[in-house]
């Protein structure tokens, strides 16, 4: 198993950054891909960004191209999710999730067995 605790949520304006970031503890880290999902009030929890074990392989929602970037740092067990641009619509608790590497899919919830307990992201306008 693998525990994940998140970090660095918080209230920002429009157009301001926030960069989150994911500890993970118990089996080896590398054999995880890692990804950051959300879930806004009263909505379903979606898929923002992953990252493969290996680190080759990066994909983002179409809502989030271009502004956020996720990274990890296989030696830190670490993942973190840079956010730029930010936008109201981008409020949303927001959760570290892993699945081992050999588990077909990177984007649906069903695909991910272990959650950190996420961090709240709010956007002002």
């Amino acid at each position: 198993q693998v525990q994940l605790v998140e970090s660095g949520g918080g209230l920002v304006q429009a157009g301001d950054s926030l960069r989150l970031s994911c500890a993970a503890s118990g089996r080896t880290f590398s054999d995880y891909d890692m990804a950051w999902f959300r879930q806004p009030s009263g909505k379903e929890r979606e898929f923002v960004a992953v990252i493969s074990w290996s680190r080759s392989n990066k994909y983002y929602a179409d809502s989030v191209k271009g502004r956020f970037t996720i990274a990890r740092d296989n030696a830190r067990n670490t993942v973190s999710l840079q956010m730029n641009s930010l936008k109201p619509e981008d409020t949303a608790v927001y959760y570290c999730a892993a699945k081992f590497y050999y588990i077909g899919g990177l984007t649906a919830v069903g695909q991910y067995a272990y959650w950190g307990q996420g961090t709240q992201v709010t956007i002002s306008s």
